[in-house]
């Protein structure tokens, strides 16, 4: 332990720890607590300050006191003998325990802290307390909150915003997996994750804290309930929210390369999935044979029939021209095409699977199992992990982009490059199959 020396009045003094850790054999769970770590032992009070104002610092609460008072948090201070005061105990995302049915841990950061604390408050914060990278700080006066403020850069706003990072690849050293069947479905979801500058591979997942993770479930998806997450995660699994037309239109290409053995020529293309709509609008309308009897079918118009072709036709034409782009961003290589989008259905339960845990919709064992489905389903439909990037962004960009090329499609062109280069990505050090 020991104080480190500024010209700050010591009241605003950090108290680094009592134990004498062997910081050379502990090794930090991610990149967070490295730098938390490599700041202490220089004695870098402003060096530590500038990395926990730069991270998500999480506290424990009651789950039943949350969900009692949706939207609210308790801070619940600690004793501490050698400081003869009380501690609010704060955890960045590495240190954190596996999720716990009863026990909930939400999520800000240092400037909110600093702009919700007052004179009532306990007098000390601990970052960390019981690793090698723990450190009080006091938090007992105005000054020294405002040297919080001050590394803060403004981030959040003064809202409950999250510090980490976006477009960013962040994964643990210790405490997630980097290889198996586990690690390979969580994959399926690092293009989601790097955007949300999430770590890729925490199974034991808190996402943003218990009341942010349930807020988003219930913003995006309509998930208030364990019943409505098991049945969005079944969806997902199924790829039963993918447009069965987009797939539709992907399959008569498919099927028309692999009884050509090449590329399909737009052309080409329209006119057989013309010539399969008119003939299934054909067949619909000839009376069929039930073990009831005799039923009349009922056709579609002429005029739905033909709305039918000229939307899909659309359809291939809007397909076509985004593989264009993904050719000249690089997302897609030579004549490669795009054979389904089921994978945004796939990489997407990956995450619902992460996100149902960090709202406690599910247990540990039941996100690990739908995570291990989704990668198997991946390896099923695609060959490489390219491959799956190019069918996940072409699936979310024609739910959401409308052609605009805009963000929808930036981040993940983003995300795509980062997991296809940077040498720690699981792309690059997770086999396909």
């Amino acid at each position: 332990m020991g104080w480190w020396k500024t010209k700050t009045p010591a009241a605003q003094q950090p108290v680094w720890g009592w134990q004498a850790w062997d910081w050379q054999a502990w090794q930090p769970p991610s990149a967070i607590e490295q730098r938390l770590l490599e700041a202490k032992s220089r004695g870098d009070w402003a060096g530590y300050l500038e990395v926990a104002a730069h991270a998500d610092l999480f506290f424990a609460d009651q789950r039943t006191r949350a969900d009692a008072r949706p939207g609210t948090v308790r801070f619940t201070p600690q004793w501490n003998p050698h400081l003869r005061a009380e501690h609010l105990a704060l955890f960045t995302e590495g240190i954190l325990p596996p999720p716990d049915p009863d026990l909930v841990f939400q999520s800000m950061t240092l400037e909110w802290y600093a702009s919700v604390w007052d004179d009532k408050e306990a007098p000390w914060i601990a970052i960390n307390p019981g690793t090698p990278c723990e450190a009080f700080l006091p938090a007992g006066t105005p000054e020294a909150r405002a040297l919080w403020q001050q590394h803060a850069d403004g981030r959040d706003s003064g809202g409950c915003g999250h510090a980490h990072p976006h477009d960013q690849l962040r994964g643990l050293w210790v405490g997630g997996p980097l290889q198996g069947p586990v690690a390979h479905g969580l994959a399926c979801a690092a293009l989601l994750f790097v955007h949300n500058g999430e770590l890729w591979n925490s199974m034991a997942h808190h996402g943003n804290g218990y009341n942010s993770a349930k807020r988003r479930l219930k913003k995006s998806w309509g998930v208030t309930s364990r019943q409505e997450w098991a049945s969005t995660q079944e969806r997902l699994l199924d790829a039963d929210m993918v447009s069965p037309v987009w797939e539709f239109a992907l399959g008569i290409r498919r099927s028309l390369a692999q009884d050509f053995a090449g590329a399909v020529e737009l052309d080409h293309w329209r006119k057989a999935a013309e010539r399969v709509l008119r003939h299934n609008a054909a067949q619909a309308a000839e009376p069929r044979i039930t073990p009831d009897g005799v039923l009349t079918a009922r056709p579609d118009s002429a005029a739905e029939v033909e709305a039918q072709v000229a939307g899909v036709q659309r359809l291939i034409g809007r397909i076509a021209r985004y593989e264009a782009r993904f050719r000249a961003d690089g997302l897609l290589a030579g004549n490669a095409f795009v054979r389904s989008v089921e994978a945004w259905d796939h990489g997407r339960a990956s995450a619902m699977a992460r996100w149902g845990l960090a709202a406690r919709y599910c247990t540990l064992q039941e996100a690990e199992e739908a995570v291990i489905a989704a990668g198997r389903a991946c390896r099923q439909n695609y060959r490489t992990w390219p491959e799956f990037s190019a069918a996940y962004i072409l699936g979310r960009c024609l739910h959401f982009d409308e052609e605009e090329f805009g963000s929808w499609y930036q981040d993940m062109l983003t995300a795509h490059r980062i997991l296809t280069t940077d040498p720690a990505s699981p792309w690059l050090t997770i086999p396909w199959t």
